[in-house]
């Protein structure tokens, strides 16, 4: 068995378990749930190493209320087709070579009610043959690949980090607003002693002079 961290397995729930050279592979299934995103991209990477190919942090689904990831797709690393865009200046350049096939092997998690990461939709079958396990898949996959899915990861830690500085601003406004309601409050005191006072030494000088 393999170690997935923080993931709930139901071994009642019918999931297969892979046999390789490295023992017995948990394999994903429709229901199966995480404790974090985190917790299902390291499950699955893990799998797709033991399996024989290379995880793709993919596309993602994000809140309209407050930004935050909803789903996640993770897939083969050669998932979709390489498309070349025309140059229309500078040199011919040479057609690179491309690790697309159109591979349709995925793991989809979203987050339920229950603030868990469940996987809705598993496709195990690939358009291409998996790598033996054990050697090293990471080498076999481009630069440009492993470029993505850095730059992934970084925008992610940032768009996290935006989202802390928004919690923060949000918060320090507030305060703002409450300390200003707070001093109103007082002005207002303030200004009503002193008509008070000034109602008090007029009517005194009244009646002193009438």
């Amino acid at each position: 068995e393999s170690d997935v961290g923080a993931v709930n397995v139901d071994s009642s729930a019918g999931t297969e378990l892979v046999a390789c050279e490295e023992g017995m592979i948990q394999e994903p299934y429709v229901g199966m749930e995480f404790d974090s995103e985190e917790a299902a991209k390291k499950f699955y990477d893990e799998y797709a190493r033991r399996v024989g190919f290379v995880m793709r942090i993919d596309q993602c689904r994000r809140s309209e209320v407050d930004k935050r990831i909803l789903s996640r797709r993770l897939s083969c690393n050669k998932q979709g087709y390489y498309v070349k865009t025309r140059d229309r200046f500078g040199p011919v350049r040479k057609p690179r070579s491309s690790t697309r096939e159109g591979c349709k092997a995925m793991m989809l998690v979203k987050v339920n009610k229950s603030g868990k990461w469940a996987v809705t939709r598993f496709e195990k079958d690939h358009t291409h043959p998996l790598v033996i396990p054990g050697h090293s898949l990471h080498d076999i996959t481009d630069a440009k690949d492993r470029k993505i899915q850095e730059l992934i990861m970084e925008l992610e830690r940032h768009d996290r980090l935006c989202n802390m500085y928004k919690e923060q601003i949000i918060t320090f406004l507030k305060n703002v607003e409450e300390q200003t309601e707070v001093l109103s409050t007082k002005i207002q005191v303030i200004v009503n002693n002193v008509r008070e006072v000034e109602t008090e030494v007029h009517n005194a000088l009244d009646h002193r002079y009438p």
